[in-house]
């Protein structure tokens, strides 16, 4: 815990009197108040033996919502929003949320929307800022996709995005993206401080895939394992309707399983999940294909789900990246596909084999109304710590609360499925897989090091 600092940073003293009357104390039966010296503890005891939990920096995250006194004064300042990387469900309800509280419950009339990313910000890109409101942003949460366009790289270039910043006297940057994102988020507010300029940079994180640290899970993860369910139910009925049926479906988690874990768990109807964090062998008397071919002894048909990130140590892979700084991962869906296709037909085995790959349909969906909840509150509570002054953070769920996460932080590394915890341990029970599919138990430290 010692690496941990979770202190908040801000641009000064708040002396405005905030337009959203409530309550200063309890038991009056109106919404309070939240104040700075309220926290919530990330660590918490669960052994009887562990040491005291700690009351500083390293265990104490602020506790986000509206606060009595802010930074800004609303009738002077201009918000501005942007969407980064790839889409997820729910960009456009938090578009929504943060244009209606910054409008509805503040005042601040002035919100800009930055078209397509960070190249948004570029004059040589040629975007024009979208002016938003309530009524253009009223039912955008009802389509998929992201109101504002999004786009992958351009957080390099934080100069210029600082220059197009000061120039619209931009004063409040929300900034929705993943952990690629909110590293440029924080080299640019880096740069603001730099120049001396007074701006608020507050992300809230968009990761489909749950793997963003600290925080209990991201906006879209719900919708996200709600429709891979039903991909999942799909690829059952064609693989139980057939001799020897076996349904593949490949699902997203570039570095972490945990939209395959959830939606084996969900489903029950997956037989198999290979997610990044478990090493598996395809051949051998305890590879995954020989137990593939038990499960269709004993039941003639099942069902596979995969995560994109996978057994990339039994492909060939480049160190090439994609415009967000992202590996570019070999396709394990259609390798796993080819290669059952192979041992079968070698062993003179008939199977009926379908695969489908429904992650663009999936980032693509309207969400889940407690997803769509979810987003509703991230999007309050980014605009109540913006106001406030508050920077260079952004908005998690930890343990049941909302609170302010430094960027540093939420960045720092990404959170993963534990193979020895409760989650996974579940998820084997769901599937009924063996607790391990190698041949050399050994081996599977070393393979975990040579994937990184």
């Amino acid at each position: 815990m010692s690496e941990f600092d979770f202190t908040v940073e801000d641009l000064g003293p708040c002396k405005v009197p905030s337009p959203i009357k409530l309550s200063r104390e309890h038991g009056d039966f109106r919404a309070s108040y939240v104040k700075d010296d309220s926290f919530v503890r990330y660590h918490v005891n669960v052994y009887g033996d562990a040491e005291p939990d700690k009351d500083d920096k390293s265990n104490l995250m602020q506790k986000a919502g509206p606060r009595e006194f802010i930074y800004f004064n609303p009738s002077h300042i201009t918000a501005g929003i942007c969407t980064c990387g790839g889409l997820c469900p729910g960009l456009n309800d938090v578009i929504r949320a943060v244009v209606r509280c910054l409008w509805n419950r503040y005042g601040v009339h002035r919100i800009k929307g930055f078209q397509f990313g960070y190249k948004g910000f570029f004059p040589d890109s040629n975007f024009d800022t979208i002016d938003l409101n309530p009524t253009n942003v009223d039912t955008i949460h009802k389509i998929g996709g992201s109101f504002l366009g999004t786009s992958r790289g351009g957080g390099n270039r934080v100069e210029d995005i600082v220059d197009c910043i000061e120039s619209l006297n931009i004063n409040v940057m929300f900034i929705i993206g993943g952990d690629g994102t909110q590293r440029g988020s924080l080299d640019i507010a880096n740069e603001i401080e730099r120049r001396g300029l007074k701006v608020a940079v507050v992300g809230i994180p968009k990761t489909v895939d749950n793997d963003l640290e600290f925080i209990d899970r991201s906006f879209g993860f719900e919708t996200a394992v709600q429709k891979a369910t039903e991909a999942v139910s799909s690829i059952h009925m064609e693989a139980i309707s057939q001799i020897n049926g076996i349904g593949l479906v490949k699902l997203m988690g570039r570095e972490s399983g945990f939209i395959a874990t959830a939606t084996a768990l969900a489903s029950h109807e997956a037989n198999f999940c290979l997610i990044p964090e478990v090493p598996f062998d395809l051949d051998g008397p305890n590879g995954f294909l020989a137990n593939l071919e038990k499960r269709l002894e004993k039941r003639h048909h099942a069902v596979i789900i995969v995560a994109e990130g996978a057994g990339q140590d039994l492909l060939v892979t480049t160190d090439q990246t994609d415009a967000s700084g992202n590996k570019k991962l070999a396709d394990i869906g259609i390798y796993i596909r080819d290669k059952i296709t192979e041992y079968f037909a070698a062993k003179d085995i008939h199977i009926n084999l379908k695969y489908i790959d429904p992650g663009y349909q999936v980032r693509a969906a309207v969400t889940t109304a407690n997803d769509s909840l979810y987003c509703e509150r991230l999007g309050n509570n980014a605009v109540h710590a913006a106001m406030a002054g508050k920077t260079k953070i952004v908005i998690g769920l930890v343990h049941g609360k909302y609170v302010h996460i430094p960027i540093q932080m939420a960045t720092m590394r990404r959170k993963k499925v534990d193979p020895e915890g409760s989650l996974w341990r579940d998820a084997l029970d769901a599937t009924g897989q063996p607790i391990a599919m190698v041949n050399n138990m050994n081996s599977i430290k070393e393979r975990l090091a040579a994937a990184k």
